[in-house]
């Protein structure tokens, strides 16, 4: 039982048992369909974000601009948000990038997020809230906004927020108002700072499930928390009314449901789009692309497709896609930034398969976790990682799996009729087949 160190299964133990889409090009119509089909309860047509992964200097922000440009040729409403203080983008599209989305071409749009400028405004909701609670009596309204600095970890946080506006990802009255974007491209920090943010609500619920507990189920818990929970409540949903006749069951049943739908958009291709970035000529770039592949279905979402930038010294074309295989892969011409670059002549240089994947906005072939009831096994594709760096543990009797793998942990919650501790597990080509008891 020593493969994918497996014997911390045995000794852990839980302590505690809208409007149209405005383009016209017909091409398009995937994007629509595939959204109409899965928005549930949200509205015929969303705005979709579309994301890059790939290691530093794989050209991650040059596919982000490329990917803006494309859209917004092609009648789709787009953003560019950027949240780096990198000039880069600024040196592809020729002009600088303010800290609030403004309008650079017909349907192109750019914004920079800027932390310590983001701060400001949800310190104004709360004091807003406040004022009307009393919670602090005055003493939050003397807090100087300017006057704080970007703690680690806010930029994830305030990002999320930003994107959330931009977006929409909750089902909300603002959907019945005019969505500014079609497509949203966010071009994050880092690989690793965006694969946080997609997973952020399927971590989040499992803290809120144990901060509800403790809120509660103790003295001090059911004391502070019912004020603290309506600051924080109303903070967050400023543009939807108070919490007034609510109970803190009601408020926390809410914010389970919001987190829910929001981890469940993560995983929607049509929501959200996913693609590797990988520069041929260099190996590394491929390996790291591998490696933040199975990292990013850690995180909670599916990869659409993998970019790579051609040039006379790259790998072939059938050498990557082989090595990727089952994703789609599609080569970009090769630039670099100038003054006089000619984006029509760029576009129009893109290949069938790099518009197609572009375009396409239909679930991965790949299933991240397949059940097979007859063998009573899961099979849990990762690919990027070997069986050293696979940790699998149990702490609910047999009815979870948690798989710990590139810095991530994510919960397998098992069908009814397979339920059981594991019996063994085995890496077969990119995939971990664990065997239930």
């Amino acid at each position: 039982m020593a493969l994918f160190t497996l014997t911390p299964l045995f000794t852990h133990q839980n302590p505690n048992p809208n409007p149209q889409i405005r383009a016209k090009n017909p091409k398009f119509r995937s994007i629509r369909a595939s959204v109409r089909a899965n928005s549930g309860d949200s509205p015929p047509d969303s705005t979709r974000l579309v994301t890059f992964l790939g290691k530093g200097g794989s050209g991650k922000t040059t596919a982000a601009v490329l990917a803006a440009k494309y859209y917004a040729k092609e009648g789709l409403r787009t953003c560019l948000v950027i949240h780096s203080q990198d000039p880069t983008a600024e040196q592809l599209i020729g002009c600088k990038i303010g800290a609030s989305p403004r309008m650079y071409s017909d349907n192109f749009s750019a914004v920079r997020l800027e932390t310590s400028k983001m701060l400001l405004e949800p310190l104004e909701r709360v004091k807003k809230v406040d004022a009307r609670l009393n919670l602090t009596q005055g003493i939050l309204e003397g807090v100087v906004g300017e006057e704080l600095g970007v703690l680690p970890g806010m930029d994830s946080i305030l990002s999320a927020l930003a994107l959330e506006k931009l977006v929409s990802f909750l089902p909300s009255e603002r959907y019945s108002t005019k969505r500014e974007f079609d497509i949203v491209v966010y071009d994050g920090i880092s690989t690793e700072d965006t694969l946080r943010l997609i997973g952020a609500t399927e971590r989040a619920k499992w803290y809120l499930k144990y901060i509800r507990s403790m809120a509660e189920k103790t003295d001090i818990g059911r004391v502070t928390s019912p004020s603290l929970l309506k600051l924080a409540y109303e903070s967050a949903r400023s543009n939807y009314g108070s919490s007034d006749g609510k109970t803190s069951t009601d408020i926390w049943s809410d914010i389970e449901q919001i987190l829910e739908k929001a981890s469940v958009s993560f995983g929607d291709s049509s929501k959200i789009g996913c693609y590797l970035v990988i520069d041929p000529s260099r190996p590394v770039s491929l390996i790291s692309a591998l490696r933040y592949w199975g990292c990013a279905i850690q995180a909670g979402t599916q990869i659409c497709g993998a970019f790579g930038f051609a040039s006379q010294s790259s790998m072939a074309k059938e050498e990557v896609a082989e090595k990727i295989s089952p994703l789609d892969y599609a080569l970009v011409p090769y630039f670099t930034a100038d003054s006089s670059m000619d984006w029509d002549a760029i576009l129009n240089s893109l290949s069938l398969d790099a518009k197609q994947m572009f375009r396409s906005a239909n679930n991965p072939n790949q299933a991240s976790v397949k059940f097979d009831s007859t063998k009573k096994s899961v099979t849990l594709f990762m690919p990027g990682f070997d069986k050293s760096e696979v940790k699998l543990y149990q702490y609910r009797g047999g009815s979870e799996l948690l798989v710990e793998a590139g810095d991530q942990r994510r919960i397998i919650r098992l069908p009814a009729g397979m339920q059981g501790k594991v019996g063994g597990a085995k890496f077969i080509d990119r995939n971990l087949v664990v065997t239930l008891r």
